[in-house]
């Protein structure tokens, strides 16, 4: 089909982050995928994106607008440099009159794929249906769904407790550098982790990550990502090596995925290595939200260097950034639950508060910084319920 399809398709080659296909717009383009990857994502009634599926070569998207005139249900974007076959409804139009064949096995595997969803749905509508029944008739299987939640729940907690185990209760301490760190998981368990660690008598490693997930799935996950971390930073100084190794773990352990879609999770992650004779800071941003640097008499600003998140895509590229920290300097790590929490009149809280926020917990007490800047974001939030997890890791150059 590919080598039929070659001759009358256009082959266009994109760019990553190229978006291709836009949700809710009318468009009349099927997509084959030559090489590269692509992510096809839904934007939810709350403004946040559901990532659906991520596809390789030879797999398809976009048949339906070849058939109907409906709005797209999702936005495919490209992950990769990617080159895809394309072709327009009026070709396929055309390819009914020349070669009923093509058209005829473009159209079946349009009517499996509908084939599939429907059956689907209908496996959803009887699942719901059997709940609904037994919720009507058997009160006493009612009041058995509401032990097992609380099974859960106790279950939850024990992970939660584990996770709490997992992280560092003692930051080491220097006399030229001081290390605290904030972790408050939004559910029992989540999935963003810290640490610093000494790996050598100058070295200090800094690492802060995120689980794209909730849940005891998450806690997991955050075990696995911290133990591989652990077991790399014993092997290399150099951040970009042991962020790399990360990621071909992760990938070792996600497999092949189902038809696509990857890993359950994906890591975001900022790992960087302090020589504290020198106060020179390496450090590799893989999607992490960029850490606020404060010195002395002036405002806070982000870190530069940009990267992918771990343990999805391979053929990752990583860059690895420096800076010089002196005394009086000090760095705020923090997960993406911090900028992003909401108050009551849904407004997040944002990173320019936050930046006012840590030049102003600057002048507190080097032990009170952290629940200073953990009281503006409640005060902000207020009766909002808390949707991310808040993990914050800050880092102050003492001097000698």
């Amino acid at each position: 089909m590919m080598a039929i399809l070659g001759g009358l398709a256009s082959h266009n080659t994109y760019p990553p982050d190229t978006i291709l296909t836009h949700q809710g717009e009318t468009e009349q383009t099927f997509y084959v995928i030559e090489s590269g990857c692509v992510v096809v994502v839904r934007y939810m009634e709350d403004g946040k994106e559901r990532i659906l599926a991520t596809l390789g070569p030879r797999q398809t998207f976009g048949e339906m607008s070849l058939l109907d005139d409906n709005p797209r249900l999702a936005t495919v974007k490209t992950l990769t440099q990617s080159s895809l076959l394309e072709i327009t409804a009026e070709k396929f139009r055309e390819v009914l009159q020349e070669d009923p064949d093509l058209a005829l096995h473009i159209t079946r595997r349009i009517l499996a794929n509908l084939r599939r969803l429907d059956q689907v749905a209908i496996q959803d509508l009887r699942t719901k249906n059997e709940l609904l029944q037994q919720a009507y008739h058997d009160l006493q299987a009612a009041q058995l769904v509401l032990v097992e939640k609380k099974r859960l729940e106790r279950e939850m907690e024990l992970a939660a407790e584990m996770q709490r185990n997992l992280l560092p209760s003692v930051l080491p301490q220097y006399d030229d550098f001081r290390f605290d760190a904030y972790l408050a998981p939004a559910r029992h368990v989540g999935g963003d982790l810290f640490d610093v660690r000494a790996l050598d008598a100058e070295h200090v490693a800094l690492l802060i990550a995120d689980v794209a997930d909730k849940g005891v799935h998450a806690a997991l996950m955050m075990a696995v990502t911290r133990t591989l971390f652990f077991q790399e930073t014993m092997r290399s100084l150099s951040p970009r090596e042991v962020v790399y190794a990360v990621h071909q773990g992760l990938l070792s352990i996600g497999g092949d995925g189902h038809e696509g879609y990857g890993m359950d999770a994906f890591v975001t992650a900022f790992y960087a290595v302090l020589h504290r004779p020198t106060g020179r800071l390496r450090y590799v941003r893989a999607a992490q939200d960029k850490p606020l640097w404060l010195r002395p008499g002036k405002r806070p600003v982000s870190l530069s260097g940009d990267g992918r998140f771990l343990g999805m895509i391979d053929g990752l590229i990583l860059q690895e950034h420096e800076i010089i920290l002196q005394s009086g300097d000090k760095l705020l790590l923090f997960s993406d639950g911090v900028p992003d929490q909401l108050n009551e009149r849904d407004e997040v809280f944002g990173l320019e508060r936050l930046k006012d926020a840590f030049l102003e917990a600057s002048g507190e007490k080097p032990e009170g910084r952290l629940s200073f800047l953990t009281h503006k974001i409640e005060q902000w939030r207020g009766a909002a319920p808390a949707f991310d997890d808040v993990t914050m890791l800050l880092v102050e150059a003492l001097g000698a």
